[in-house]
């Protein structure tokens, strides 16, 4: 049996090799693209860890001390994999509707609308499916919706389940 690997473009376009298509390779391609897999670092906007997170979306999932998260690998990983569970809920009719069809040119993917909606926050993500693109979206660096729908398209996540409550 063979497996799926694939390479992802990172910012400066170098590709990232051998990358699984299940949930570990979704996370190790977006933790690079956002953070270079580091989970020490902040950005100068202020975002913390390998995934990157806002001070906002870590107090939903009641993490308060940011030097203790920055420290911490293990609660990184399981607010990502939170997070991606609420997600997937807040998106589930969406991942329903569009998983298969193409926007722009994209064919939109339950994991590219994950990693979508990490950039951009579940409900941007919304509004681009459902404008079928007409609704942009730009973080403060230039990223699109369309470019994570794109590169982190056609990863397996199914195994995440879909759940408003999710914790770490």
């Amino acid at each position: 049996m063979t497996s799926k690997s694939s390479s992802v473009k990172s910012n400066n376009n170098v590709a990232i090799p051998f990358l699984q298509k299940d949930f570990v390779g979704f996370k190790e391609a977006l933790a690079f693209k956002e953070s270079q897999g580091k989970y020490r670092i902040v950005n100068e906007l202020g975002y913390l860890g390998k995934y990157q997170f806002g001070k906002g979306t870590l107090r939903r999932f009641k993490i308060y001390n940011t030097e203790h998260f920055l420290k911490n690998p293990e609660l990184q990983e399981r607010a990502f994999t939170a997070l991606c569970k609420v997600n997937k809920w807040i998106l589930r009719k969406d991942i329903k509707r569009f998983t298969g069809k193409r926007i722009k040119g994209i064919t939109i993917t339950e994991s590219g609308i994950l990693a979508a909606a990490h950039l951009a926050g579940a409900g941007n993500v919304k509004k681009f499916l459902r404008s079928y693109g007409n609704y942009q979206f730009q973080d403060a660096f230039g990223t699109t919706i369309e470019s994570y729908l794109e590169d982190f398209g056609g990863f397996d996540v199914s195994h995440i389940k879909a759940n408003r409550f999710a914790t770490v």
